[in-house]
């Protein structure tokens, strides 16, 4: 990676900007201190505006998706951008203030039908509340005549005209009352009630006691009539919330257009960004970058070709960004490592590693080859269809790769769809077969050659965790850090190393066991006599030699979390023998072949969503747990060049 400083004339500011952008060759650097003589423009209030613009956009879209889903399907996702001339971002930038006002149109009807639905809930909230009175025949504000008292309200709880008389009388005797109930419920019930206007007083104090309140909104009109008036209310409102409904998706034919204004902001906002990291006189401007050695050349001739500028390269120090550099057999695992934590400058780039270890777990796992197979023909028919935008593209051919490991495990375990082949074959014939008889070479049977498979897996896991240890020593070696390199990482995988030798010896060849416990017992008294050189006194290096080698204990539960490769490979084919043991129940009828697809289509399904996930995610665990823990530091930070940033459209590249 290089610096990068390009000096040009303010008057190409916009077009050298542009290129640039175009070209994503540049990561932008960000200066605190400003050249003398120099300044820089605050561009605070065009970002503003541009992220209101795009804040408006998503809402529109959100809007439009709410009244009328777009109809991508599953397979959308996948699809790339789509490429436009250059022309076309001119041709956006023209309509952006009709395609704005569009959205703004949009919100306003979005606002208008949230108004028309909360003005429908109070409408029915407040009909609900005069349901109780619909038999009241006077309004319920009516006054007190000349000579009663009338009082309309509700007690909460319930009474009938045995227990409301009853009530009354016992709280009042002298009181004389007419009532009639309109209502009834376990907490509340309404009344009207009359007294003579002379006991109007002790009245009110008797029912105030009993809990008797008065409606909140009382109306000049009968229920009746206001629940009528509420009625038609709603039908208008209900007729107007259809009509702006429609109105909303009247528009839904500008939904791509909105979403390529997003882009154009979004473009623009990042041009802007850089413009407030320019260093600028009245005449000139200096843009601070970085740029990856390989590219050095290309920048300097498009500038130069662009504009009348000046480029100067220079050495980059730690804190410049890193772009990641791998073939097209292990690009597609990058994601995994930035994931974790992109690799600073002392980092090695654990990728090509990672890469072929991912590849190869997953495969491990999933184990079948029917469920590899169908892995390889979905990603490359979508690569080829969809053509997806790279980091999509990355994706697919991740698992592309999965799926050829899968198949190479799944051709090793004897399994294709399980024991598909097998349960067919004695649906047809009769005869009982097993899929180690079908297959013309020697396979493992995960159930059968669990224990065979069991020390395959941790085998493994010993490669696995000695190919990081040995990057850990390649890092120090690189640093001179060569104590640490031969004695903190070195000894550790001669003893690991040993102790695989033991294994072996302790299984097959007698004699081994002898070079492997020599191998280990060297290495164990190497670690006594080196772990402790940074104590002080002879006693403290010799406690901390010794109690160094309890980290064995770490290294063996390391060793054993790749019984996982065992769990989810025997997971995967004991779930696709049970679905099609179960699609068989039904015999060879009519019904039962159909009862069989349905099953058999329905069962895999499953066991490839959840084995999949599973493979993942336990995969990406001994990735991050047991093999970066040995060597990677991660921390540092992405080359993010200047680019477009669209994520809807593509500007065709001239030539």
């Amino acid at each position: 990676m290089n610096t990068v400083k390009i000096i040009a004339l303010k008057r190409d500011r916009k077009r050298l900007l542009e290129h640039l952008q175009d070209s994503s060759l540049v990561h932008i650097r960000h200066k605190e201190e400003v050249e003398e003589g120099f300044e820089r423009t605050d561009t605070s209030a065009q970002l503003n505006q541009f992220d209101r613009n795009i804040l408006l956009t998503e809402q529109a879209l959100k809007i439009l998706d709410r009244t009328s889903p777009d109809k991508k399907g599953i397979l959308g996702a996948f699809k790339g951008s789509k490429e436009v001339d250059p022309d076309y971002v001119g041709r956006l930038s023209a309509s952006s203030a009709k395609i704005i006002g569009i959205c703004q149109k949009i919100l306003d009807l979005d606002k208008q039908r949230v108004d028309i639905a909360a003005e429908r809930i109070r409408i029915k909230a407040a009909s609900a509340q005069l349901e109780p009175w619909s038999d009241l025949d006077i309004p319920m504000n009516t006054p007190d005549s000349a000579a009663s008292a009338v009082f309309i309200g509700s007690f909460p709880s319930y009474y009938d005209d045995t227990s409301l008389s009853e009530t009354l009388a016992e709280e009042a005797p002298d009181l004389v009352f007419e009532y009639e109930l309109l209502y009834s419920s376990s907490n509340q019930t309404c009344a009207v009630i009359c007294t003579p206007l002379s006991q109007k007083e002790e009245a009110e104090n008797v029912l105030r006691s009993m809990g008797f309140t008065r409606p909140l909104n009382p109306t000049s009109k009968t229920p009746k009539v206001k629940m009528q008036k509420y009625r038609e209310r709603d039908k208008e409102l209900e007729a107007k919330l259809e009509k702006t409904e429609k109105d909303i998706a009247g528009y839904v034919g500008y939904r791509e257009d909105i979403r390529d204004i997003q882009d154009y902001f979004q473009m623009r906002s990042e041009k802007y960004k850089v413009i407030s990291e320019l260093d600028q006189t009245k005449h000139v401007f200096i843009l601070y970058g970085y740029v990856p050695e390989e590219d050095c050349e290309k920048l300097q001739e498009m500038c130069e070709k662009a504009v009348t500028c000046v480029v100067e390269f220079g050495p980059a120090g730690d804190d410049a960004p890193v772009k990641l550099k791998n073939n097209s057999f292990t690009s597609p695992a990058e994601s995994i490592v930035t994931m974790y934590s992109p690799p600073s400058h002392s980092d090695v780039d654990p990728t090509p590693v990672l890469a072929f270890f991912f590849y190869f777990f997953f495969g491990m796992m999933f184990s079948d080859a029917g469920y590899g197979l169908l892995m390889i023909i979905a990603t490359t028919l979508m690569l080829k269809i969809l053509k997806p935008d790279k980091k999509m593209h990355d994706n697919l051919k991740l698992f592309q790769y999965c799926g050829i490991f899968t198949v190479f495990w799944g051709l090793v375990f004897g399994s294709i769809f399980g024991d598909a082949p097998a349960v067919i074959y004695k649906m047809v014939t009769g005869n009982e077969i097993t899929m180690q008889q079908m297959l013309p070479w020697p396979t493992l049977d995960t159930q059968k050659d669990a224990l065979t498979i069991m020390i395959l897996s941790i085998g493994l896991g010993l490669v696995h965790i000695l190919v990081g240890m040995g990057c850990k020593f390649y890092v120090c070696w690189k640093e001179k850090q060569y104590a640490q390199a031969l004695f903190d990482t070195g000894l550790w995988m001669t003893m690991l190393i040993g102790f695989a030798v033991l294994g072996a010896g302790i299984a097959a060849l007698p004699v081994l066991v002898y070079v492997g416990g020599g191998i280990s017992a060297a290495s164990a008294l190497g670690l006594v006599l080196t772990q402790g050189r940074e104590k002080k006194g002879i006693f403290g290096k010799i406690i901390g030699g010794v109690a160094s080698l309890y980290d064995i204990t770490s290294y063996i539960s390391d060793l054993l979390s790749y019984s996982r490769l065992l769990a989810l490979g025997l997971t995967t084919g004991v779930m696709a023998q049970v679905f099609n043991m179960l699609s068989t129940l039904m015999g060879t009828s009519v019904f039962g072949i159909i009862f069989m697809i349905v099953i058999f289509i329905a069962g895999h399904a499953i066991t490839i969503g959840l084995n999949a996930l599973g493979s993942y995610v336990h995969t990406m665990r001994l990735q991050y747990v047991e093999m970066f823990s040995k060597f990677y530091e991660g921390g540092g930070r992405l080359f993010e060049p200047f680019s477009p940033g669209s994520k809807n459209f593509k500007v065709k590249k001239q030539k």
